[in-house]
């Protein structure tokens, strides 16, 4: 009985804390937090090995709290454990009991979700955007596999949130890739927020479920030690990938406390009173046979053990394409930008081991599958299928664990994981993120394989700083061949967000192995002194069209290759200066992308501005070419020549 009387003790000792850290907060999630209490005890306490003193430690045993408002539950283990915390790596301190009291204060590490990035290294990404976790565990799962650890990846998951689509997405990945250092514990309370959860999320139901996925499932009380003790005993054993249903109770230990109404609510008061006396009789009732010599042993993590991922410097495009036996595809002249990235994904992973690649089952349109053919690269390479949202979460875990992943599929199909790339991003994971069949010239697919709002999205993210203090991400759009290819090695060296947009058109080379790109910058193609024309991507070359015609109607224009967003500003306002403030932005996206960032900069600067925005302002629809595209949206360069007449005040 000692075992149980202590894991009980512990909890209810986590429980305690929960409800006075979130009454000293005046908000979260107390409830929630004590149904996991005997979870968290047992794991953090007893079977997880792991070391308080550095909780980031690489061959770890890891926690994915997937249910991330029962966070007090964590920090309340930790506070009694003496886990080190703090921004400053070099500069951590152990949390108190005392610390608990600064939950969700604007100048705390303990954030009302977890989150690593704003100083609890025990998380490896932000969750509390339901659904996510046991993404992020495969992730990191992958990463261990990679690197030869053998370490454990826990993830506590609601059953409220298990009903997201992302949740058996996770489910299919682990039995597909045979992640049997995964364990998904179900946290089966039968409460959601507002009500009690779907008979389809029931314990039994959800067992059910998990059976037909392919797992070995152990459903236990998840308040019985022994029980709990039985089943992460047997998954470190487990010859194949298990999980876990664990019955628990909403707000265990305080009756007053349970049920319906009490989802994100804290006691306060004679409330809190009541709820705390209610513990208190608790532990004399499940304790009494505890003995004060009674206690836990933490296992440590075996020592550093890791690969040499040593980087060298990727060949040029050329030297690339003769090693691959490309030289004839070279000399054309016209590369799709989809197919450049492609070339400079196997090259880069040659040099580069760190990198790992990411697809959504359409590898041989992205041109992905080149990383994957490569003997040098080929166990490197993670076929996610068709699960956008389960393949940003898996990047997110393995770039937890070091790596750095390039997650690739249709632009279009990026928009469904909008959520996932955000909580990347807060997680401070560094993501790079590569769309295919980008814009309008898809043409024959017709909208429905367009993406088209993305720029103005990802360009939110652009005009805010990330946690290092840079741009939340760099957006990328490549218009030749040798723009790709060199965006995808400066993409591997920065450590921070980047989306790139390539092209399934072909499009002729622009530049050369001289020609140098950078995070925020970009290319002066012609100089004049009338008008500015700042083009992105494929409408480069449409606006290279369109310098022909204004030349002969004796219009002298600048041409921008704004392939980068944000950009130089002062470079771009010079330019748009000395052409009397004359520009025209165009892209082949809705609005809020390039032409609302250089209308902001014109703003800002106080300069005097004319400005026309051409970009895409209806649904297209199918049509057989590009050309044939870009005339229903007008943006040809005749569209381009005439809204540069109306500009100008000529004939």
């Amino acid at each position: 009985m000692s075992f149980e009387a202590a894991v009980h003790a512990q909890a209810i000792e986590l429980d305690r804390l929960a409800l006075e850290m979130t009454a000293a907060a005046g908000s979260g999630h107390p409830s929630s937090s004590m149904g996991i209490g005997h979870l968290v005890t047992v794991l953090m306490f007893h079977t997880m090995r792991w070391s308080p003193d550095y909780p980031d430690y690489p061959t770890s045993d890891r926690l994915v709290l997937s249910e991330g408002h029962a966070v007090p539950a964590v920090y309340a283990a930790c506070a009694k454990l003496g886990v080190m915390f703090g921004k400053d790596p070099n500069n951590r301190k152990r949390l108190t009991v005392d610390d608990l009291k600064t939950l969700r204060a604007a100048d705390s590490c303990l954030d009302g979700h977890p989150n690593p990035m704003e100083g609890f290294p025990f998380f490896d990404s932000a969750t509390g955007s339901l659904g996510q976790g046991l993404s992020v565990a495969a992730g990191l799962a992958e990463a261990a596999r990679l690197d030869a650890i053998d370490k454990h990846i826990y993830c506590i998951i609601g059953d409220g949130e298990s009903r997201e689509g992302q949740i058996d997405e996770a489910l299919d990945y682990i039995i597909d890739h045979k992640l049997n250092r995964v364990l998904p514990i179900f946290n089966c309370n039968e409460f959601g927020q507002s009500d009690r959860v779907s008979g389809q999320q029931s314990a039994e139901t959800t067992a059910a479920k998990l059976e037909a996925f392919g797992f070995d499932v152990k459903v236990i009380d998840g308040h019985n030690p022994t029980q709990i003790k039985n089943a992460f005993d047997a998954f470190e054993k487990a010859a194949k990938p298990m999980a876990v249903v664990a019955k628990t109770v909403k707000g265990w230990g305080a009756e007053s406390m349970q049920g319906a109404g009490w989802h994100g609510k804290v006691a306060t008061g004679d409330a809190l009173k009541k709820a705390l006396a209610e513990l208190d009789q608790k532990r004399m009732e499940l304790t009494s046979s505890l003995a004060q010599s009674d206690s836990f042993t933490i296992e440590p993590p075996p020592e550093i053990s890791t690969p040499d991922l040593a980087t060298g410097d990727m060949p040029t495009l050329k030297e690339a394409m003769k090693a691959f036996d490309m030289e004839s595809l070279y000399q054309s002249g016209v590369i799709a930008t989809r197919r450049a990235f492609g070339i400079g994904l196997r090259a880069l992973g040659r040099v580069n081991k760190k990198v790992v690649v990411l697809d959504a089952d359409v590898q041989n349109s992205t041109f992905t599958d080149m990383f994957r053919k490569d003997p040098a690269s080929s166990d490197r390479f993670f076929e996610c299928k068709i699960a956008e949202q389960n393949m940003v979460g898996v990047g997110t875990g393995l770039s937890a664990a070091g790596k750095v992943p390039f997650m690739a599929t249709f632009s279009k199909f990026f928009t469904r994981a909008y959520d996932q790339i955000e909580m990347g991003l807060y997680s401070g994971a560094n993501l790079k993120i590569v769309g295919s069949h980008s814009g309008i010239t898809l043409a024959s697919d017709g909208p429905s394989q367009m993406s088209l709002p993305d720029v103005s999205w990802f360009r939110a993210f652009a005009t805010m700083k990330d946690h290092r203090g840079n741009p939340g991400f760099y957006i990328l759009q490549p218009s030749d061949a040798y723009a790709a290819y060199a965006l995808v090695g400066v993409m591997a060296e920065y450590e921070g967000c980047c989306y790139m947009r390539t092209l399934r058109a072909e499009t002729e080379f622009l530049y050369s192995e001289k020609d140098v790109f950078n995070l925020g910058g970009f290319q002066t193609l012609v100089e004049g002194k009338d008008l500015v024309i700042a083009a992105t991507g494929y409408m480069v070359h449409e606006a290279n069209k369109a310098i022909e015609l204004l030349d002969k109607a004796g219009i002298s224009a600048t041409l921008l290759d704004m392939y980068s967003i944000p950009f130089d500003t002062d470079g771009v306002l010079d330019h748009i200066n000395n052409a009397g403030g004359n520009v025209i932005t165009l892209e082949d996206n809705y609005g809020g992308g390039l032409g609302s960032a250089i209308a902001d900069a014109l703003t800002e600067s106080g300069d005097a501005f004319r400005l026309k925005q051409m970009h895409v302002t209806r649904i297209p629809k199918s049509a057989k070419t590009p050309d044939e595209m870009l005339k229903m949206c007008g943006l040809t360069a005749q569209d381009i020549l005439k809204e540069t007449k109306k500009l100008l005040g000529v004939d």
